[in-house]
């Protein structure tokens, strides 16, 4: 029996449409299926090494390696130097991010450009850069000798080197969303009555918070971490200017693997406690917006 003339395009973009619907469900799940496998080879099975090698040993080891003088001391560096930069780039992050944002003004292109400059140089020159500029032979150096103080080589140096590296992250996660919401409530607090400061912190204040929280997560965790830079101003003294970082590479360079994984491993967990506030703060960022878009339900 043939099919009628007239009932053959439908059948056909049934067909096509058929056909399509299998091919993408195909590729989707090929996708899926190669993102999930890389994410397994170069991620989670990386991170599973690290504890099982720290772990390899027993507990008592690991914990023994962690409660070594020297790791003590790489880690009460790390705190510290994370303590200063991440609250100088805080307020660093939301001066500028509000000056970019709400403000027009002359040389704010190359605020932009100074903000984005951690980002393109490495962090070994900027190491470099600090040396030149603080070290015995640098700049500046005979004037600190001349008064005692040390910079390169000492906590100073440290400090400097991790606020250059973690400069951009609370900025660059503010201007885009400060942009993004305008200057109307700052103008509308303002017509009112409300002061400088009172605008800023109950209008500017409470629709960054989010997006100011997920800047100074990956801030920290950028702070704790860092290596290049550090590297080049610390003169790795063990247990005076060893951050976690630095310490593990020294264990691993005289062979003493299972104490260099233990104390890898506390970078590793940040990494997951980071991981795990990102999402957090990406869940309540999504809820807030979904719960302020004009089609959400009001009761």
């Amino acid at each position: 029996m043939s099919v009628p003339a007239a009932i053959l395009p439908p059948l056909v973009a049934i067909e096509v449409r058929a056909r399509a619907a299998g091919e993408g469900t195909f590729v989707k799940w090929l996708l899926i299926g190669l993102a999930l496998g890389f994410l397994g080879l170069f991620l989670l099975v990386p991170l599973a090494a690290v504890f099982y090698e720290a772990l390899r040993k027993g507990v008592g080891a690991y914990f023994a390696a962690l409660a070594e003088p020297d790791a003590l001391s790489a880690i009460k560096l790390t705190l510290l130097a994370a303590a200063i930069a991440v609250p100088a780039n805080l307020v660093f992050g939301i001066a500028a991010a509000w000056a970019i944002a709400k403000f027009d003004f002359r040389g704010k292109q190359v605020l932009i450009t100074l903000i984005d400059l951690p980002f393109s140089v490495s962090p070994v020159i900027a190491g470099l850069v600090y040396v030149l500029v603080f070290g015995a032979q640098g700049w500046f150096g005979p004037w600190l000798a001349e008064h005692d103080l040390k910079v390169i080589f000492a906590v100073p140096g440290i400090v400097l080197a991790t606020v250059f590296v973690t400069f951009p992250f609370v900025a660059r996660e503010l201007i885009p969303l400060m942009q993004a919401q305008g200057k109307e409530e700052e103008e509308a607090a303002l017509t009112l009555g409300a002061g400088g400061w009172q605008m800023f912190f109950r209008v500017t204040l409470p629709n960054v918070k989010w997006g100011l929280a997920y800047g100074v997560i990956l801030c920290n965790a950028r702070a704790m971490g860092e290596f290049g830079a550090v590297s080049v101003v610390s003169g790795h003294i063990r247990g005076e200017t060893n951050t976690i970082p630095l310490h593990v590479e020294i264990l691993y360079n005289e062979y003493q693997f299972a104490a260099a994984f233990a104390v890898a491993s506390l970078l590793a967990l940040l990494a997951l406690v980071t991981l795990g506030l990102k999402s957090v703060v990406e869940w309540r960022t999504r809820r807030e917006r979904s719960d302020l878009s004009p089609e959400a339900p009001h009761a």
